[in-house]
């Protein structure tokens, strides 16, 4: 059920409350942090058009970032709840510029919330 106050399930909450920590510079540098959100068998699409399964993305993204580099913000960020088990989230990113599209599917497993699904697409105005 919705909450009253937000119109949100308690899924979609906490799928972007993983979507939000994927974002975070902490957790990036993170191979146990990062790792732990992602399902075994999650796939990306990515704004480069380059797929990723799990291994690889854990790989990239954890490598040390450049100190100043640009802070990723989000926008407009909405999720449905699909099944018991499933949220699709939909919201935009800027990176410095970069900005792009995206679409997450969210699985509740034994072990939480776990990204299975990402795709982004750039965009301009």
């Amino acid at each position: 059920m919705p909450d009253s106050v937000s119109g949100r399930t308690p899924a979609v909450e906490a799928a972007i409350e993983g979507e939000l920590r994927l974002l975070d510079p902490d957790v990036r540098v993170s191979p146990e942090l990062f790792g732990a959100l992602l399902h075994p068998e999650f796939t990306e699409f990515g704004a480069s058009g380059t797929r990723w399964d799990r291994t690889s993305i854990v790989r990239v993204l954890t490598v040390a970032k450049d100190p100043g580099a640009a802070a990723v913000t989000t926008s407009r960020m909405r999720g449905v709840q699909l099944a018991d088990d499933l949220v699709h989230l939909t919201f935009d990113t800027n990176s410095g510029g970069r900005r792009a599209h995206r679409s997450s599917l969210w699985r509740r497993t034994d072990s939480g919330w776990q990204l299975w699904f990402h795709q982004a697409t750039p965009f301009s105005d």
